[in-house]
């Protein structure tokens, strides 16, 4: 609670998710998180006015073609053309409208167009691997992409990542930006992935699993994939930060 000029101001409090939704910081199978788990207590920041309220992420951060990743160059891609789509919620089911949400990926053999992924598997000069879009009044979203590969990492012997596209997404405000990953239905490699077997509840992880959508895949074009974020609550999506206590 805040005062100002003798009046108190509520902000707002979030429903806390459910024990085993999200992967603990620190996961003895996923090498790299003990570098990255805090080694102290953590402290809890309260969000105040200033952090609820802004900055806001509006149209002017949107460009024509961020959505689309198979048209950001004048040749296309290589790889399987896909869709993939669906409807961010609040911890009720509400839409969030006029929200950022950001995605990030490999190209179709697994590679992502950075300096520091040099395994041997073909860079696509026409696949950036990145893109962008805003809710709509009913919290829908929309991209055009290609259905990344899967790709060795260094984590235990013989290690692969599942096909999987990262999301950021946006709430009413910049502090409420959280980051997950979509799979894809059916993965071989599920069964051997730490990252995928971090979250503790085996319902959570499949909500990180997306849904092949026939009635919007786009005949002699693309296949889709629906995907539903979920902000918080019991339905609440997996993200890769747990909730701080």
């Amino acid at each position: 609670m805040s005062t100002t000029e003798g009046h108190r101001l509520a902000l707002p409090r979030y429903h806390r998710d459910p024990p085993g939704t999200h992967p603990p910081l620190d996961s003895p199978a996923y090498g790299s998180t003990a570098l990255r788990h805090p080694k102290q207590p953590l402290i809890v920041l309260p969000h105040r006015l200033t952090e609820v309220t802004g900055p806001l992420l509006g149209p002017g951060r949107v460009g024509p073609l961020d959505n689309d990743l198979t048209r950001q160059h004048p040749g296309e891609p290589h790889g399987q053309r896909i869709l993939v789509h669906g409807r961010l919620l609040d911890g009720n089911g509400k839409p969030v409208r006029n929200s950022l949400v950001e995605l990030w990926q490999a190209n179709a053999a697994g590679r992502y167009k950075h300096v520091r992924d040099r395994w041997p598997a073909p860079v696509d000069p026409n696949f950036d691997g990145t893109g962008r879009t805003l809710t709509d009044d009913e919290g829908r979203y929309e991209f055009t992409t290609i259905k990344p590969g899967a790709y060795p990492w260094q984590n235990h012997d013989n290690a692969w990542r599942p096909a999987h596209i990262h999301f950021s997404v946006f709430g009413a405000a910049f502090t409420q930006r959280l980051v997950t990953q979509m799979y894809f239905p059916d993965d071989p490699l599920f069964a051997q992935d730490p990252i995928f077997n971090s979250v503790p509840d085996p319902r959570a992880r499949q909500r990180m699993v997306s849904r092949f959508d026939l009635d919007r895949t786009q005949p002699n074009w693309a296949l889709a994939f629906e995907f539903d974020i979920v902000l918080r609550g019991n339905d609440s999506s997996v993200f890769e930060d747990e909730e701080d206590e």
